[in-house]
């Protein structure tokens, strides 16, 4: 391992729990900071590991404990800072975009502002989404300008252009990472493979926003965890990689595996919905540079991944049967 010490920002979400657990299983010392306390062992995969490194828990919230962050990060002195924290949810955005500004953008700023000052920062992956780019029908390049359609997309693409600045000015190690679609088990129940695979076991009707004609491409917690770590061993400081299957999806095709694999009838389950608002139709990524330079590829197919996460929600349905299945939206 080319690094011992991490820190991880928004550790509690279900990309950045993924990633701990990879950190800690590689033997890596790690401190994670989340706004929310530590949620359920079934959506902590870290909790899972039995030997390798360390991991310290900090509730703290980028908006209003920078100073508290910055003092524990200063006794830690992380080599490395992954950052999975912001606001996310694209079609909520819409309803208070300050507040993705604030959180995604000015927080951010007042963070890197910091980190720039010290000496033991020695990478800062970044992570961004392809939805800075907008609705695309070809595969993005890396080197594509933003084109953001959202005011959550609005807040990624400006924290990466401060970022760039940072580098170009400070030599500030920022490393951009962009993703497919996260999935697997642990992830949140209302994103669209849990969520369709708990409505399908509750027998509940499942609404097909705009009849499920986005196109996306999916990538496992376990591929995401193996590409942010060759960022950081391999990567080249302010450059951008993507990191996507091959395979692209629309949002029915997702939902037509998932029933055959379950064996339920796609008609019996869903009922089709008007979409939601800004919402892209596509953003696919073209990932040949991680896969030439990084080494990356991924290793779990959509159908794998689907299984592992069936299996995940039926192994712990009493308690994922008894939490809210809709996003609610914290301040």
């Amino acid at each position: 391992m080319k690094y011992q010490r991490y820190a991880v920002l928004g550790s509690n979400s279900f990309a950045g729990a993924a990633f701990v657990a990879r950190a800690v299983a590689d033997g890596a010392d790690v401190i994670g900071f989340n706004r929310s306390l530590e949620s359920s062992s079934i959506f902590l995969p870290y909790r899972n590991i039995k030997s390798g490194g360390s991991y310290t828990f900090i509730q703290a919230d980028i908006n209003h404990d920078l100073d508290a962050i910055l003092g524990r990060l200063d006794i830690f002195r992380p080599q490395v800072v992954v950052d999975f924290a912001g606001q996310g949810m694209v079609a909520e955005s819409w309803q208070n975009p300050a507040q993705w500004y604030n959180t995604n953008i000015v927080a951010k700023v007042k963070l890197h502002d910091q980190l720039r000052l010290r000496n033991w920062l020695k990478r800062y992956v970044r992570i961004s989404t392809p939805e800075v780019y907008g609705s695309q029908e070809s595969l993005l390049q890396e080197t594509w300008q933003y084109n953001p359609s959202t005011p959550y997309a609005v807040s990624h693409a400006a924290v990466d252009q401060s970022l760039r600045a940072f580098h170009q000015q400070y030599d500030f190690p920022v490393i951009f990472t962009r993703f497919a679609n996260f999935y697997g088990p642990g992830q949140q129940l209302y994103r669209i493979v849990p969520r369709t695979i708990i409505y399908a076991l509750l027998g509940k009707k499942l609404q097909l926003h705009g009849g499920g004609t986005s196109v996306r491409a999916f990538i496992s917690g376990v591929d995401m965890a193996d590409a942010v770590m060759r960022s950081i061993n391999s990567g080249v400081v302010g450059e951008a990689y993507h990191f996507s299957p091959e395979r692209f999806l629309t949002i029915r095709q997702v939902i037509e595996i998932i029933c055959s694999q379950m064996n339920v009838e796609f008609a019996d389950l869903v009922e089709i919905a008007p979409d939601r608002p800004g919402k892209d139709l596509a953003y696919l990524m073209d990932s040949k540079k991680a896969r030439r330079e990084l080494g990356w590829q991924e290793s779990v197919t959509f159908e794998e991944g689907v299984d592992a996460t069936v299996r995940w929600v039926k192994d712990s349905f009493d308690e994922i049967s008894s939490l809210p299945l809709n996003y609610i939206h914290k301040i």
